[in-house]
């Protein structure tokens, strides 16, 4: 039988199940919503912190609308900076002496915020790509920056740094992949992006596929018919490239992108031949490595290229250690791509390196060559009371501290008062014993002394002493009363026969305090004597200052120059006695052994074992040897055998540290002293001269060089400037002298000179091919840039070469592009041998099915050995 409640319960159940489903909806739409809501929170916390950083750059550009005179304005290298506030009267004197003028006010430099690969970002090239096939992209495979277009375009289209980050949003629940510039917005894919290349050389091949996606949709080639590029691509690599490498990439062209042809060449012979090079030696010092190749009648002869492991990116790590070693405790990060920036836009190649490194002890020339870098801070700005505020705060100090002073001086009194007290209770006690009040009652007399705090007599007099030289000492400081202390000693008039035992202690007692109080009185005396004979040598000297100034002051300063010799002569000597083989630590080795022979038991020993310094007495004497392997053991048992030492406790001894610091601390006083007194009556000796200013850190050459020789005031804007002054020439040198970076190989000059004049030229390119390469020296490549590179290389070739002979260095028009559009020009067939060779020497894909991704064809400009 059918259950009457069955249709309803399956109704109920229906809507049950249709109500979870909406709800299940509902949820998974306020899922949706939450997410909405946190991405659109993210987008708010990321406006609020650019608002942040835009209100920080605000305030650091806008500071000179401060009242402050901490305030520091910027300005360009070529503008005049407007003129500061008035410094303070309590500022230190300049370092340089009064007849030289003063030094200038030093340009500020603002810290880089831009990188430098966005300085060699093409303008947008709007439009589709070219219809025509046979138009080739031109891709320079940089390891520092891609560059890529097609070749009928006279720069390239598309630049971006050669890096791919991934990284799951967790929020967002994505995956994303960003590449070139972008992977350096943001903090996150910064930390996630890798570089396809391993040194020069493309080694991580999925990324380098991801990069050469977003090149080819950069440049609009979304995929033809047949899924791929549609256009021959043309492409640098690095010199000696591996066959593996090629192999890989050639594979993922020609499978993944569907390429009609790939060639490749190298990127310093595409700038020579783009530069109407033929015969000469190319100089390429690009991101990882500087290579010299020697080109003969357009052909890289790439049996004689020789690479040197430093570069623009080494160079950039080394300028990082280098700041990083000099202000440790700098308040901001100094990231890699400002350091960068930095090296490009401040360092140069000394012509001399040597000479002008000598130079920079020259304050002037320091100044001249010192850039300052400052980086945004906010300021701190104090402040300001009025003077009525200042002056009621001064009025509640000094009330307060009155009323301090008050309230210590009633407690000291209350405490007189008490002292008194007891001194009174303690004397009356001690004439109540000697009268013999106690003497039937020793019960009373205990409880008495135990109420007073003493044990017995003797405490109870020692206590009443103490006391009253306290009561006394007080007195004198609260109440202003002098009271002479003149002790009484009435036991040493009494002869020894009528006093009993404790009297006989008592007057022991009294003719030590009698000693002590006679001793404190003959050295009151001298004190007061020397205190007289000081004030008569002042006036002494005031009455020669006063009658003859001139002679006063040179008089003053032979004493200052003789303690200044003096002093030096001590530590002089201190730190050639710290040396074991200095010649002052031999002298005094022979002063002891010496002493140690003249001594008794010296030479022929005082316990007989040969004497302190062991057998055989002296060091510089015979020691004589003996079978028993315990004759030393006895020394020490004589106090004769430690004599050498007491006798040695004086200036050179081991107790003389004190008596030496002591010595030098007076010398220093009298020095101080001297220049004192000069400072304020010499008017050619001013602060600056003074010892104490010689051995400031801030008058330092090392200071100099860590914050500028101008004055240092401690500012908060100079604690957020970098200096750079030797590093200018310091880190460029490196790949003249790369030992100064650790690196063991020739330096370019050394390589250059090989290559030149070398027999690896002679027996390649014959005799008189040396002369031929030197007519033509090349350079590019990024690190080239830098200015001074000319110069230099001119001048050391000039000091190899033979001389009277022809040599000419020139640099490329654009040693950062010119790579590329020698690489459009070859297509084009602007270069030498025309398009024609462009044309023999690439690799089909026809070629490349039947021989496999380790084929390619040897030309002129790319990685050939013949």
């Amino acid at each position: 039988m059918e259950s009457p409640h069955e249709r309803e319960q399956g109704l109920l159940l229906n809507r049950i199940i249709a109500n979870v489903e909406k709800l299940n909806e509902s949820i998974l739409l306020l899922n949706r919503t939450l997410q909405d809501i946190n991405v659109q929170n993210m987008n708010v916390e990321i406006v609020a912190q650019m608002f942040k950083n835009y209100q920080s750059n605000v305030l650091f550009n806008l500071e000179d609308l401060h009242v402050s005179n901490d305030t520091f304005l910027f300005t360009s290298p070529g503008r005049p900076q407007p003129p500061h506030r008035k410094p303070s009267n309590q500022t230190r004197p300049a370092m340089v002496s009064s007849n030289e003028d003063p030094l200038p006010t030093p340009t500020l430099y603002p810290v880089p915020d831009t990188p430098v690969y966005k300085r060699y970002t093409p303008s947008p090239r709007p439009g589709p790509p070219p219809t025509d096939h046979e138009v080739a992209v031109v891709i320079d495979n940089g390891s520092w920056q891609l560059r890529a277009g097609f070749s009928t375009d006279t720069s390239p289209r598309f630049t971006c740094t050669p890096q791919v980050a991934r990284y799951r949003d967790r929020k967002a629940l994505k995956t994303y992949t960003i590449c070139g510039d972008d992977t350096l917005a943001d903090a996150t894919s910064r930390s996630q992006a890798k570089s396809p290349f391993d040194g020069n050389v493309v080694g991580n091949f999925d990324v380098f596929e991801n990069l050469l996606d977003y090149t080819f949709l950069k440049l609009g080639l979304e995929g033809d018919g047949s899924g791929g590029v549609g256009h021959p691509i043309v492409m640098t690599e690095a010199v000696c490239n591996p066959n593996y490498s090629r192999r890989v990439v050639t594979e993922m062209l020609f499978e993944a992108y569907q390429a009609p042809s790939v060639v490749y060449g190298i990127d310093s012979l595409f700038s020579y031949s783009y530069n109407s090079g033929t015969t000469g030696l190319v100089i390429s010092s690009s991101h990882t490595s500087t290579h010299l190749i020697p080109v003969y009648n357009g052909r890289g002869i790439l049996p004689l290229a020789t690479r040197l492991n430093w570069g623009s990116t080494q160079s950039t790590e080394y300028l990082l250690k280098l700041l990083q070693l000099k202000y440790p405790t700098f308040p901001t990060k100094l990231a890699p791509w400002q350091a960068e920036a930095l090296m490009v836009d401040h360092c140069y190649v000394s012509e001399d390196y040597r000479a002008e490194v000598s130079t920079y002890l020259d304050p002037k020339v320091l100044l001249e060559k010192d850039r300052v870098i400052q980086f945004p801070f906010i300021e701190q700005v104090a402040q300001v009371k009025s003077e009525e505020e200042l002056a009621k705060i001064a009025e509640r100090k000094k009330e307060s501290g009155r009323r301090l002073q008050e309230q210590a001086a009633r407690m000291r009194l209350e405490k007189l008062v008490i002292k008194e007290q007891q001194l009174d209770s303690m004397r009356t006690l001690q004439s109540r014993i000697q009268d013999g009040e106690f003497l039937s009652n020793k019960r009373d007399l205990k409880r008495m002394l135990d109420s007073h705090g003493v044990k017995d007599e003797a405490a109870l007099e020692k206590s009443i002493r103490e006391l009253d030289k306290s009561v006394k000492r007080a007195r004198k400081e609260d109440v202003g009363e002098d009271v002479e202390d003149i002790p009484s000693f009435p036991l040493l008039d009494v002869p020894d026969e009528v006093l009993d035992p404790d009297q006989l202690k008592q007057k022991k007692t009294q003719r030590l305090m009698k000693s002590n109080w006679e001793a404190r009185q003959r050295t009151k005396a001298e004190k007061e004597a020397e205190k007289a004979r000081i004030a008569e040598e002042e006036r002494r000297d005031a009455e020669m200052r006063e009658n003859d100034l001139d002679a006063w002051i040179s008089d003053k300063r032979a004493q200052r120059e003789a303690l200044l010799g003096k002093l030096e002569g001590r530590k002089k000597l201190k730190s050639e006695l710290a040396d074991r083989k200095s010649l002052a630590a031999q002298i005094r080795m022979k002063s002891l052994a010496n002493l140690a022979s003249d001594l008794p038991g010296g030479g022929g020993g005082a316990s007989g074992a040969g004497g302190p310094l062991g057998a055989g007495g002296a060091a510089g004497g015979s020691r004589r040897r003996t079978n028993n392997p315990d004759a030393d053991d006895n020394f020490g048992a004589n106090d004769e055998d430690w004599a050498v030492y007491r006798t040695l406790g004086g200036p050179s001894g081991p107790g003389a540290d004190d008596d030496e610091e002591d010595e030098e601390k007076l010398l220093t006083e009298q020095i101080r002293s001297l220049e004192t007194q000069l400072h304020k009556h010499d008017p050619g000796f001013e602060q600056h001269l003074t010892a104490l200013a010689h051995g400031d850190w801030k008058n330092s050459r090392l200071h100099h060089f860590l914050r500028g020789p101008k004055e240092f005031l401690e500012r908060q804007a100079e604690h957020f400037q970098i200096h750079l002054n030797v590093e200018r020439v310091r880190v460029p040198e490196v790949v003249f002298q790369p030992q100064m970076g650790g690196v063991d190989q020739a330096g370019v000059i050394e390589i250059a000179s090989d290559l030149l004049l070398g027999p690896r030229t002679r027996g390649v390119l014959g005799e008189a091919a040396g002369k031929e390469l030197q007519r033509d020296v090349f350079l590019t490549g990024g690190w080239t840039g830098l200015g001074g590179w000319e110069g230099r290389v001119r001048r050391e070739l000039g000091c190899v070469v033979e001389w009277g002979s022809e040599i000419a260095v020139r640099k490329a028009k654009d040693p950062v592009w010119d790579a590329w559009r020698g690489a459009a020009g070859w297509v084009r067939g602007e270069l030498q041998f025309g398009a024609e060779e462009y044309r023999r020497k690439r690799v089909t894909r026809a070629q490349y099915n039947e021989m496999g991704g380790e084929y390619i064809k040897e030309h002129r400009l790319g990685n050939a050995t013949g």
